[in-house]
């Protein structure tokens, strides 16, 4: 995530929550409760994801609902930056302790006052930028450019659940980690949402509209059964791609399953198709794979999927069999 210097003035007035939390499932509901509280509250905020899921927008959308909103938003990618941390941070280097941590006026924490610090992958943190870190949340105070001066910011850390590992190990200072996690928010993968991706793919699609275009793009009901159906292991990020990458490459103003071919890479086995085979040998493989996707999505459950897939569960028996799509684990 680039670094953001972000005022209430270019906040716009109808706020537009994160892509990340469009949906309506219960998960992502309690999300949204969480943050509000957790916005509410002072002190710390954790917020824990898998890689592939928007937690910069998300902290910006508590940094919006907290008090800290008429303040900056800072922030930083520890992993992107890592090399430079203590620089970006504190802007100058580790000297010998003295009464208050020392830092410029030109850091990332001397900016993030009286708003918020958003630190991005904050368990790769060096173990000396960490001990920087901590005196200054627990002080609340620090000498910058020579003179003490109140440092009044709320601390934001994303992470993954690894975290509590490297606490446990010594290798993420306690101290800190007690600050920093006052709430802890746990963002839900996208497999355990599915019923949200139709309107995540809906939004990410006006996201990424053509402002010279005069229309806006949508997905047929079908291409967003499909893309409901997958697992989406890279979460928020992979969905993304697959439909910038759609995007790109088809003019039609109405996006249906077949331009979602040759961006999708299914969670499925192998099949006995060569990747360089015909049209006729494609179209087969496509529909094995789709009809094996919205059979998963179903839990195996013939009659529902047939019902999504718009043809009569003994079609559906009979396609399967031409397929070679194993039922072993139907259950109706």
């Amino acid at each position: 995530m680039p670094d953001q210097l972000t005022s209430a003035d270019s906040l716009p007035a109808r706020w537009r929550c994160a892509a990340e939390l469009e949906g309506q499932s219960l998960v992502i509901t309690r999300v949204h409760l969480l943050l509000r509280r957790a916005a509410a509250a002072e002190g710390g905020v954790l917020i824990v994801a898998e890689p592939g899921v928007d937690v910069a927008s998300v902290a910006l959308d508590l940094h919006h609902w907290s008090r800290q909103l008429e303040g900056p938003f800072i922030g930083v990618d520890c992993t992107r930056e890592r090399a430079r941390l203590d620089l970006l941070l504190f802007g100058t280097p580790t000297i010998a302790a003295v009464d208050l941590e020392p830092i410029t006026s030109d850091s990332r924490i001397a900016a993030a006052r009286g708003g918020s610090l958003f630190l991005e992958d904050v368990g790769e943190l060096p173990a000396s930028v960490q001990a920087r870190l901590a005196r200054v949340i627990r002080d609340g105070e620090a000498s910058i450019d020579g003179q003490p001066v109140s440092v009044p910011l709320r601390l934001i850390g994303s992470a993954t659940a690894a975290l509590g590992g490297d606490v446990d190990a010594r290798r993420f200072r306690l101290d800190l980690h007690r600050r920093l996690s006052g709430s802890r928010i746990d963002l839900p993968p996208l497999r355990q949402r599915l019923e949200d991706v139709p309107a995540l793919a809906v939004r990410t699609l006006a996201d990424l509209r053509d402002p010279a275009r005069h229309t806006a793009r949508s997905f047929t009901h079908a291409a967003l059964v499909l893309l409901s159906a997958l697992t989406w292991p890279g979460n928020l990020a992979e969905l993304r791609r697959v439909i910038a990458r759609v995007v790109d490459g088809v003019t039609s103003e109405v996006i249906q399953i077949e331009h979602l071919l040759a961006a999708l890479q299914l969670d499925r086995a192998p099949t006995a198709f060569v990747p360089a085979g015909n049209l006729k040998e494609a179209r087969l493989r496509f529909e094995r794979d789709y009809i094996a996707a919205v059979l998963q999505h179903h839990g195996w459950k013939m009659a529902d999927a047939a019902r999504t897939l718009g043809i009569q569960r003994p079609n559906l028996y009979r396609k399967a069999r031409q397929l070679g799509i194993t039922l072993t684990r139907a259950i109706d």
